[in-house]
């Protein structure tokens, strides 16, 4: 029997087992999926739990119902991985022996690597919404805010889901408005960029949003440490920038095993490459979605696509063939921008999000980098989706490797992407 095991039953790792499961014969090979516990999240979905949109039933359901028949679910620590003798060691002290190894255990905001950060202000006046404890507790603070300084502050790059900062900026700024508060509040935005996002193009769209909505943009900011007596972040170059609510989005960090294994870079990474998404170290390991280390999103939908292309790659693999397929990068996210619209990008490792229709010509029906209110319907739809068809491995309609298909490329100006990685 051949043994393939997959560390993190996330999106990426729930999709890898669905899909090989009915391409894999059970009476020749074993699949195990490892994870740490039984609850699978709606990530996305803690976007709208502050503001009411989403309760906490809607963004989770037991992980083993999503699990399909014929796969062994694993729940405990990992340890390391011994890749030298193909083997993953559990915190228990159980080995797991694996000839094929995914490691799909995502990234995990951590806010202990900012000093300051965990201090007396945590949970107080300041948030997170990158996971569900902190979506929740934000839910309950934030209904009590009607004055004062709201800024919203990301510590470093990469992020999971890099557009989420700004949709919650603008979606507070919705929120406030509908309370008929918005004109006691200031609302800033904080980013280690030098621009409102990573894009040449998007960037100024989303930045001309910020102003548009007078939201203020605080832009290079490194930050040092959080000043818990004075209200404030602190930069490296002694910026000080005060609040009195801080929605902040902490360092993201793989899984700390990861650099136990030897395996990771310095943000525990895994490093692959980036079109077959294999190891640079081992052939016979591999890394999806946010684990890995390659130049694009940490998006699902990056782990949706990168998924498409390590399927058909892996089967040709352990065929004896070459793997013919090359992920280019692939991401497509929804910006929600508040009043009940919102914005589409869609982009690669070269080519950077560009305005037009998607997924076809024309027709679209969805618009890219304009708001709409099919493009917010889309969003909120996106997570009927994802329980129903994207983590059981069924197909959706839209290519794994982005398409020019629609998209209109302004003249004269570069579509790269890579150089703003």
């Amino acid at each position: 029997m051949k043994k393939l095991l997959v560390l993190g039953g996330g999106t990426a790792g729930t999709m890898v087992v669905n899909k090989l499961r009915r391409r894999l014969p059970v009476s020749e090979w074993e699949i195990t999926v490892v994870d740490r516990d039984d609850e699978q999240r709606y990530q996305p979905g803690y976007l709208f739990l502050p503001f009411g949109t989403y309760s906490a039933d809607m963004v989770g359901r037991k992980r083993h119902t999503l699990i399909p028949d014929g796969v062994e679910m694993v729940l405990a620590e990992i340890d390391r991985v011994e890749a030298e003798a193909d083997t993953v060691h559990l915190e228990d002290g159980r080995a797991l022996p694996y000839d094929y190894l995914v490691i799909a255990t995502g990234t995990t905001p951590r806010p202990d690597q900012t000093p300051g950060m965990l201090g007396e202000q945590w949970r107080r006046s300041v948030f997170d919404f990158y996971t569900f404890e902190g979506a929740r507790a934000l839910a309950h603070a934030l209904p009590a805010f009607d004055h004062g300084r709201l800024v919203v502050h990301i510590t470093e790059m990469p992020i999971k889901c890099p557009v989420a900062p700004l949709e919650f900026a603008f979606l507070a700024d919705s929120w406030l408005r509908k309370r008929g508060v918005r004109d006691r509040v200031e609302l800033v935005y904080v980013t280690p960029l030098s621009e409102a996002f990573t894009q040449p193009i998007a960037a100024q769209h989303l930045g001309a949003m910020l102003e548009e909505r007078k939201i203020l943009v605080e832009p290079d900011f490194m930050i040092e440490r959080v000043d818990n007596d004075r209200k404030s972040i602190v930069s490296f170059d002694e910026r000080e920038i005060p609040f009195d609510l801080l929605v902040t989005i902490p360092l993201n960090m793989g899984a700390d095993f990861v650099a136990r294994s030897g395996l990771g870079d310095e943000l525990n990474y895994v490093s692959v490459d980036k079109g077959t998404l294999r190891s640079t170290a081992h052939a016979n390991v591999f890394a999806l979605g946010d684990a890995s280390n390659i130049p694009a999103s940490k998006a699902g939908s990056v782990a949706h696509f990168s998924v498409e292309v390590f399927v058909k790659n892996f089967l040709q693999l352990i065929d004896g063939k070459p793997m013919t397929g090359s992920f280019d990068g692939h991401a497509n996210c929804f910006v929600e921008s508040g009043h009940g619209k919102g914005l589409l990008i869609d982009f690669n490792y070269d080519t950077q999000p560009l305005p037009g229709r998607y997924p076809l010509p024309v027709v679209g029906p969805l618009g890219l980098l304009k708001e709409t209110r099919a493009n917010h319907l889309g969003k909120l739809a996106f997570r009927w989706v994802y329980w129903n068809v994207l983590l059981p491995g069924r197909p959706l309609p839209l290519p794994a490797l982005m398409s020019m298909a629609g998209k209109v490329a302004p003249v004269d100006t570069p579509t790269t992407a890579a150089s703003k990685e």
